[in-house]
């Protein structure tokens, strides 16, 4: 399936941004990304993923509730190794789901939507292209421009740039 190739091509492409950074840099705060880290986006990314495969056997995802592990921001090989985790549990069956999210002030209750498991890991790849152009951001702050030219563009952006060189 498509989905899946292309989540693995954005592993594939974090990896490899991984590996052109320091420890250090992974976790310096950057004054291009309003003083996060590169490691808290790859966390973020991870931890959507993580959320929505615990979810997964009882039918219900909430990313508001995810844990938040900042060894993943502080470890990128820790981070790099979650990533492969990740995606070896990925290929499940699809089926309907419920999606939960919080909003309000603490004790609101969650409101509550269907959806299904292929339409949730669409929406990762989405979020994690999204964060990758911001860590792409961070990468300049480091001189690490040795990603891909597509590291963290939509790909709707490629097939339309694709189509214009024609």
């Amino acid at each position: 399936m498509e989905l899946f190739k292309a989540i693995k091509d954005s592993f594939v492409q974090l990896t490899d941004a991984l590996n052109e950074l320091t420890a250090q840099q992974y976790t310096s705060v950057s004054k291009n990304l309003s003083g996060s880290t590169i490691g808290q986006h790859v966390r973020h990314i991870i931890e959507l993923y993580q959320c929505l495969i615990k979810g997964y056997e009882k039918g219900v995802v909430c990313y508001d509730k995810r844990k938040r592990d900042t060894a993943i921001e502080t470890d990128k090989e820790l981070a790099k190794r979650l990533l492969v985790d990740i995606f070896s549990t990925l290929d499940r069956t699809n089926k309907e789901m419920k999606l939960e999210a919080i909003y309000g002030d603490a004790g609101s209750s969650a409101l509550s939507l269907s959806t299904n498991y292929y339409r949730e890991l669409m929406y990762n790849l989405e979020h994690t292209v999204h964060h990758m152009a911001l860590i792409r951001v961070g990468l300049k702050e480091f001189s690490a421009e040795n990603v891909s030219e597509n590291f963290g563009v939509a790909y709707s952006t490629i097939h339309y740039r694709k189509q214009c060189a024609q």
